[in-house]
């Protein structure tokens, strides 16, 4: 069985026990959290609008980091403009514990 989970502006398709780095969330290590299902799929699939009824994908968080970093580098030619600057997106890896249809 897997479900199609929202957070974060995105959409993950996930089992019990997939390990899935999102968007960060504010909460602590060893945490439990829950996420709204958009679709359950299996040996029946069920759509929702926008949610499944009475679904529901449990996780516990493992880790809150930050990604590598990324340069951003702003250049015009001929110009003298250069702009040079780093980012490292905040995530949070979840653990799937659960799948509730």
């Amino acid at each position: 069985m897997y479900a199609i989970i929202a957070t974060g502006g995105k959409q993950y398709r996930v089992s019990e026990g997939d390990i899935i780095y999102i968007e960060k969330l504010d909460s602590s290590v060893e945490d439990k959290v829950s996420f709204p299902v958009l679709m359950l799929g299996g040996d029946k699939v069920s759509v929702g609008n926008p949610y499944v009824k009475g679904a529901e994908v449990t996780g516990k968080v493992l880790q809150q980091g930050r990604g590598q970093k990324i340069i951003v580098f702003k250049y015009k030619s001929k110009k003298n403009y250069r702009r040079k600057a780093g980012h490292r997106q905040p995530f949070t890896k979840v653990e799937i514990t659960g799948i509730k249809a």
